[in-house]
C-alpha cells in the first residue's frame, strides 16, 4: 500500500479518488428508455424543470394560467430570455443548466438556444442515456416508481431489463391518500376498504409485497409532510405500522422517509409550488427504536432537522441518512451538511442523491456534488495528517467507494 506523506498528495489523491469514482444514485425521479416519453430529457426539459419555473416568476408579472397554456418550447424560451439573458444566470439551478452544455462540449458563451435543440434533435434516447451515464460516471440509479400513475404502471406489466435503473416503490398516494385510493386498489383484486379493517391491513400487505416483488424494489418510499406523526391513530399512522414496516420487514428492505414537504404551498405554480417545513425526530427516533429489525433510510427538507437527524443515526443502526434533497441541494448547504454528517457519523452515510426528474440532471448535480465533497474530504484528511495518522492510497479509494454508493449497498444487505 502507497502511503501518503504530504498533504498536497492526499488532496491529489482525494480529487482523483472521488472524480473517477462511480455513483451509486440512491433516489431519483429517472426511468429507463423503454419507458418511452415519461424519461424527461434535453434541453428544454431542462430549463423548464419546476426549480426554474419558480425563479422565472420572480422576474415576471406574467399571469399563471398564461404560462401554463405555453407549449414546453415557448415555456423555455421564456425562461432562457429571463433567467440567462434579461439576468446573469448566477442560481444552482441555471448553473447547472450550463454545467450539462459544457459537459457536452456546447458552448455556454454562445447563448444559442436553438443551436443546443439542433444538438439534442439528432440523438437518440437510447444513445443519450449510455452517453449520460458515461460523462456523469453513473454506475445505476434508483427511481421512483408509483404504482397509481397509469402513465407508469403499464411498463410493469412486463420485466426491465436496464440493470443500470432500479425502482423503489412508491407509496405517498397509499399512505396519505387512501381515502381516494382506495377503491382503486380494490379494482386491482385487493379486498380493502375505506376503514381499514384486519382484512383490509393484509390485503393493503399483500398489495406492497406483490409489486415490491414484481418491481425488484430496492426500498419503499414516500414523501411525507412535516406534521408526519407516529404512532398516531391516522390512517397514514396506522398503515406505516400495520402494513409498510411488517412487508418490510419480511422482504428485508428499507423504508425510506422522505419528510418535510409542504404540498402546493402556492398551487398556481403546479410542481413548482411546493415548499418546506420542519419535520418531527421523534418520530423517526420511535420508528428505529419500536422497530430495531426494520431498516430506514431518511433525508429531511429544512435545514434545521438536519443536526438532530445525524444524532439519531448515531443511536441506531437501523437508520441512514441521506442526500441533500431538493432545497437543500445547493453548494452552501451541501458542504454544511457533508461536513457535519461526515463528522458525526464517519462514512456511514449516504451525503448525496441526485434527485433528478430530467435525465441530464445527473451530469451537473453530480459534477457539482464531487467538487464538495471531495473539498470535505481533503480536510478531513489533513485532518488526520496532522495527528500523525498516514492514509493510503487505496484506504482513499475504499472510503470514497463507501460514500458514493458501498454504504448504501451495506445497507441494503444488513441483516437485523
Amino acid at each position: 500500500m502507497a502511503v501518503l506523506q504530504s498533504k498536497e498528495a492526499i488532496c491529489k489523491r482525494v480529487d482523483e479518488a472521488v472524480k473517477n469514482v462511480w455513483v451509486t444514485d440512491v433516489h431519483t425521479h429517472l426511468y429507463p428508455p423503454s419507458f418511452g416519453d415519461i424519461l424527461l430529457w434535453n434541453v428544454d426539459e431542462l430549463l423548464t424543470y419546476h426549480y426554474l419555473v419558480a425563479e422565472t416568476f420572480r422576474y415576471i408579472d406574467m399571469d399563471y394560467d398564461a404560462f401554463w397554456a405555453l407549449s414546453k418550447r415557448e415555456q423555455a424560451d421564456l425562461i432562457f430570455k429571463t433567467l440567462f439573458i434579461d439576468h446573469s444566470p448566477i442560481s444552482e439551478s441555471c448553473r447547472g443548466v450550463l454545467t450539462v452544455l459544457q459537459k457536452l462540449g456546447l458552448d455556454p458563451a454562445s447563448r444559442d438556444l436553438a443551436a443546443w435543440r439542433e444538438y439534442f434533435d439528432q440523438l437518440t434516447v437510447e444513445d443519450y442515456t449510455d452517453k449520460v451515464f458515461e460523462l456523469g460516471r453513473i454506475k445505476r440509479v434508483v427511481m421512483t416508481n408509483d404504482p397509481f400513475d397509469d402513465l407508469e404502471r403499464p411498463h410493469w406489466e412486463k420485466p426491465q431489463t436496464d440493470a443500470r435503473f432500479l425502482a423503489a416503490l412508491r407509496i405517498d398516494q397509499l399512505l396519505l391518500h387512501y381515502p381516494e385510493n382506495w377503491e382503486k386498489i380494490k379494482g386491482w383484486g385487493y379486498d380493502v376498504d375505506a376503514e381499514l379493517s384486519i382484512k383490509a391491513v393484509i390485503e393493503v400487505q399483500r398489495f406492497l409485497r406483490d409489486w415490491a416483488v414484481r418491481m425488484q424494489a430496492q426500498y419503499m418510499a414516500a414523501s411525507l409532510p412535516p406534521a408526519f406523526k407516529v404512532p398516531d391513530n391516522t390512517l397514514c399512522a396506522r398503515l406505516v405500522e400495520q402494513a409498510v414496516l411488517p412487508v418490510c420487514r419480511e422482504m428485508n428492505i428499507p423504508f425510506a422517509m422522505m419528510i418535510g414537504v409542504k404540498k402546493l404551498s402556492n398551487p398556481d405554480l403546479q410542481l413548482a409550488g411546493d415548499s418546506e417545513g420542519k419535520g418531527d425526530i421523534d418520530t423517526v427516533e420511535y420508528l428505529c427504536r419500536t422497530y430495531p429489525h426494520n431498516k430506514f433510510l431518511c433525508t429531511m427538507l429544512a435545514r434545521e432537522n438536519q443536526h438532530e437527524l445525524a444524532v439519531a443515526a448515531r443511536k441506531f443502526r437501523n437508520l441512514l441518512v441521506f442526500g441533500c434533497w431538493w432545497f437543500l441541494n445547493n453548494p452552501s448547504l451541501i458542504e454544511e451538511m457533508t461536513r457535519m454528517r461526515i463528522e458525526l457519523l464517519g462514512l456511514s452515510v449516504v451525503p448525496q442523491h441526485s434527485d433528478a426528474r430530467v435525465l441530464d440532471q445527473l451530469i451537473y448535480k453530480w459534477t457539482h456534488s464531487r467538487r464538495i465533497i471531495a473539498k470535505v474530504l481533503r480536510d478531513k484528511y489533513c485532518d488526520l495528517y496532522d495527528t500523525g495518522w498516514r492514509v493510503t492510497d487505496e484506504e482513499i479509494d475504499r472510503d470514497v467507494d463507501k460514500l458514493f454508493g458501498g454504504a448504501f449497498d451495506d445497507f441494503l444487505a444488513l441483516q437485523l
